[in-house]
């Protein structure tokens, strides 16, 4: 490695450095808000994670959904349980492997998963509404590059869990 590659590597260890606690934060507090504003009954972070890849991948199965949450399989079976119990989640037979389950969201996830969305983007404008127009128009120009970095945290974990 060169002095310009060195160089390159830091500045991109900088950046992330700066860019990650902030991230975090956000993600935190959108993950605890949105459901009681929403009106619903509370659901721990964990159970909103796994609702949300549910609704993101209809009839993916448990041992998948573990993966993508890089989680542990009991982990996912235990919070499965108790969304399945709340008629959240619905199991139903692979039809390719009798001895799997495919995961569904119900009509209540989905219309519940709206209502906390919209509750989400609720507290979100609020604080966007104290920002100035110039760090909203940067907010907004980030937001391919921010998918475009999810997309490769995505695939740089299942690459590693391979």
């Amino acid at each position: 490695m060169d002095a310009t590659d060195a160089a390159g590597e830091a500045a991109l260890l900088r950046e992330a450095r700066t860019l990650t606690p902030a991230l975090h934060t956000l993600g935190r507090v959108l993950r605890l808000g949105g459901v009681t504003e929403a009106g619903l009954p509370p659901l721990p972070p964990s159970d909103l994670e796994v609702l949300r890849q549910v609704l993101d991948s209809p009839g993916i199965g448990v041992g998948a959904l573990a993966q993508e949450l890089g989680l542990h399989a009991s982990n996912v079976s235990t919070t499965l349980r108790g969304l399945v119990a709340q008629n959240l989640v619905r199991r139903e037979p692979d039809p390719h492997d009798r001895r799997a389950v495919q995961l569904f969201p119900t009509m209540g996830a989905v219309q519940g998963m709206a209502m906390v969305e919209q509750a989400w983007a609720e507290i979100f404008a609020d604080s966007l509404a104290t920002l100035s127009r110039e760090e909203r128009a940067a907010l907004s120009a980030a937001a391919p590059a921010l998918h475009a970095l999810a997309s490769a945290l995505r695939s740089q974990r299942a690459a590693s869990h391979s």
